[in-house]
């Protein structure tokens, strides 16, 4: 990624200063390695690694063996591709290497584990968290799982943040370095906190969110707090948004507009979901004058679902691109004039590092709450998520799955999860390996896309 030249500064400059960050030196865990310990069996595997800005591609590599007495390590039987993915693959995330496995959504069974997992067993199957909590800091305690202390070491993000944040799974060096979920085995790290094992009345398909898509829209809601009555704009109908407004309806709002600039993603957000209004931000002059049409006085809740890697305007276009910011505020400064005064808006969608040109001065003189939910706490959810509304019936992750396909095809499926064609109407995929289930009811059946 082209770093902006004040923010390269500024890194360079807290690096010196806060070397060891928040936490105490020696006490952020060694357990981020490119190339993990192999099993001593020297069995291979197959796995997607990244190779480069919009390079990936499937290997054989070795299997990774237990490098601490916590871990345990998972015969992967579904994995996936998330739209945060793609700023890995775009290379629009710093500190990433040729050979990094991707890839932070994976459910499996437990094949093996440390001498100090006590929880899970071998034979359990499991889903994992797709950021990794060392269970006792001083945040996962609390079950705030993605501000550990203890599991990312890189420098780097502690001196842009100014804080320590978790690592996550197959998400850079710039998240901890850990190998990812998109291969047939994965070591799991405190691997009692991280593994949440599954009763048997739950297919894959219907665990595997749980692992990120699920608990990150829940927290958008749930944290950016809507209320019955309200009405709430979603921007981004990718799987993330489709589910966030599925929650905020569940949560009592009135209203829900999608907004998006792809027709297909807000006619499949319409058939999952009937009672949803949608605006196709391309056919508009000006967002937020239509939705004070729509909805006068303004929206009472506005909700980032797409992410900062996305410049609508041609100066944001320009600037990201010659390295003059990380991230556009076009669509935050959108939500800023769409919402009514004291209104809130929630970020979920990924934003990295710097952006120009944010409306500062609206969400001080208007009372804006501007809340950035963060990478949504895991393992704060995933329990009530699972008992609450996957077990009952009350919500059913099939709705967002439209496509099987093999691990072979995750270049493929890259490729085109990236284009957004609207011939292949990509949403969810669950991506098998020779471990996997058959399909369990309700869900898509195996399909290629070679």
């Amino acid at each position: 990624m082209n770093m902006a030249n004040a923010a390269a500064n500024l890194i360079e400059k807290r690096l010196g200063e806060y070397p060891e960050g928040t936490a105490a030196k020696g006490n952020v865990a060694n357990y981020s390695i490119k190339h993990e310990f192999a099993d001593p069996s020297g069995e291979k595997m197959l796995a997607c690694v990244w190779e480069g800005k919009n390079k990936v591609k499937v290997v054989e590599t070795a299997k990774p063996g237990l490098i601490n007495d916590e871990d345990a390590i998972v015969k992967v039987t579904g994995t996936t591709i998330c739209g945060s993915d793609l700023h890995l693959y775009h290379g629009a995330v710093i500190e990433m290497q040729s050979g990094d496995i991707l890839g932070h959504e994976y459910m499996g069974v437990v094949e093996k584990v440390g001498p100090k997992a006590s929880k899970v067993k071998v034979g359990d199957r499991v889903v994992a968290s797709f950021q990794i909590s060392c269970g006792s800091c001083r945040f996962c305690t609390q079950k705030l799982s993605s501000q550990c202390e203890r599991t990312n070491n890189s420098s780097v993000a502690n001196a842009m943040y100014g804080h320590r944040t978790a690592g996550v799974l197959g998400y850079s060096h710039f998240a901890g370095g850990y190998a990812g979920g998109q291969a047939e085995y994965v070591r799991a790290p405190f691997a009692d906190t991280n593994l949440l094992v599954l009763p048997d009345g739950v297919t894959d398909e219907r665990a595997l969110y749980l692992s990120d898509v699920l608990p990150t829209s829940y927290n958008c809601v749930e944290d950016t707090h809507v209320y019955g009555g309200e009405t709430v704009g979603v921007w981004g109908m990718g799987p993330i948004g489709l589910f966030v407004a599925k929650w905020a309806f569940i949560k009592g709002a009135k209203r829900v507009i999608a907004i998006d600039s792809v027709p297909w993603r807000l006619d499949y957000a319409k058939s999952k979901i009937p009672e949803i209004e949608t605006l196709d931000f391309s056919t508009v002059k000006s967002v937020p004058e239509e939705l004070k049409k729509i909805a006068p006085g303004g929206l009472d809740v506005a909700l980032e679902c797409a992410a900062g890697e996305y410049p609508k305007s041609i100066l944001h276009k320009v600037e990201t691109a010659i390295g003059l910011e990380t991230d556009s505020s076009d669509i935050l400064n959108e939500m800023i004039m769409s919402v009514r005064p004291y209104g809130r808006i929630g970020i979920t969608g990924l934003y990295t590092g710097y952006t120009n040109h944010l409306n500062i001065g609206a969400i001080m003189q208007t009372g804006i709450r501007f809340i950035g939910n963060g990478q949504a706490p895991v393992l704060k959810y995933w329990e009530t998520i699972l008992n609450d509304y996957i077990i009952p019936g009350k919500v059913d992750p099939n709705m967002m799955i439209s496509h099987r396909i093999p691990l072979e095809e995750m270049e493929e499926l890259y490729a085109k999860f990236d284009k957004r064609d609207p011939k292949d109407r990509l949403m969810k995929v669950f991506v098998t390996t020779k471990f996997s289930n058959p399909p369990g009811d309700g869900s898509p059946q195996p399909s290629s896309l070679k």
